[in-house]
């Protein structure tokens, strides 16, 4: 009997004392808490593209809709057109073109061009048979990261290892915008694109941007400007055209290059299958 009762007042003095850090744990961290991540941002610059991005859909959105498809339309001032069925998974940046009318790119070849980004190399084919001709491979190896890229681009704008700066507050045609430089971190000493996104101080949005081409060494900016279009939850700038300007976003009197994306598709079901050679 003794035994019994001691092991009664064990127990009971167990049960208060779990009962005791209950509270205090429930005190201490509240049902309902919710810790927050606070955004860092390196400047005022970087803080505006990341508003920028919040608006139009930031890379998680853009990544939950697994693919697309979509027509390419890119047209030149003396009428040249390329027309293109663009398809891309975002989990690793795969990308693929079939060029249903090639008047600019490789013009002298007649018939389907298909050019592919697998995962770990680039391919190029003509009417379904293999392409190795070295100058066809190098426009494949500069297509395919850039479409992707002109695509997935104001979401990339956050990407690790970009650089902001702040460079003023400018009116054009009535609108007020936030001026904002974007570079890159030089590797191997290799010079990178800049980019200056004019961001509207009303609608958040970049209604143009001026680029440089590195890679075909044009230091002189072009000046991109974009009308937006609601896809699903996503804000895409598929209405584009560009031309020559100054750093001042200046432009010549030359007529505009006209690039529209069209018929976009999300979640297609496509697998890497469809990036094969």
């Amino acid at each position: 009997m003794k035994i019994n009762f001691l092991l009664s007042i064990v127990t009971v003095f167990a049960l208060t004392s779990c009962k005791n850090d209950a509270k205090q744990n429930k005190k201490e961290t509240p049902i309902n808490s919710v810790v927050e991540q606070k955004q860092e941002f390196q400047n005022q610059a970087h803080e505006l593209v990341y508003q920028m991005v919040q608006k139009v859909g930031d890379y998680s959105k853009l990544a939950s809709k697994k693919d697309v498809v979509y027509t390419y339309t890119y047209q030149t001032p003396d009428g040249k057109t390329d027309v293109i069925i663009e398809k891309y998974i975002f989990n690793g940046e795969l990308s693929y073109g079939a060029y249903q009318k090639h008047e600019r790119t490789l013009a002298d070849l007649h018939g389907l061009i298909e050019q592919g980004y697998d995962g770990n190399g680039f391919w190029i084919k003509h009417n379904g048979a293999p392409l190795n001709d070295p100058a066809a491979l190098k426009k494949a190896a500069f297509n395919r990261p850039t479409n992707f890229y002109w695509f997935a681009m104001m979401q990339k704008l956050l990407d690790p290892g970009l650089q902001y700066e702040y460079i003023s507050e400018q009116t054009i045609n009535n609108n007020t915008y936030d001026v904002v430089k974007v570079s890159f971190d030089p590797k191997n000493d290799k010079p990178s694109d800049t980019y200056q996104l004019y961001i509207n101080k009303e609608t958040k949005l970049a209604d143009q941007f001026l680029f440089t081409v590195m890679d075909f060494g044009r230091t002189e900016p072009m000046l991109m400007v974009m009308e937006y279009e609601q896809v699903e939850d996503l804000l895409i700038p598929t209405k584009r055209k560009y031309k020559k300007s100054n750093w001042d976003a200046e432009v010549t009197k030359e007529p505009w290059i006209l690039v529209n994306w069209t018929d976009i598709k999300f979640n297609n079901g496509l697998t890497k299958a469809d990036f094969t050679k």
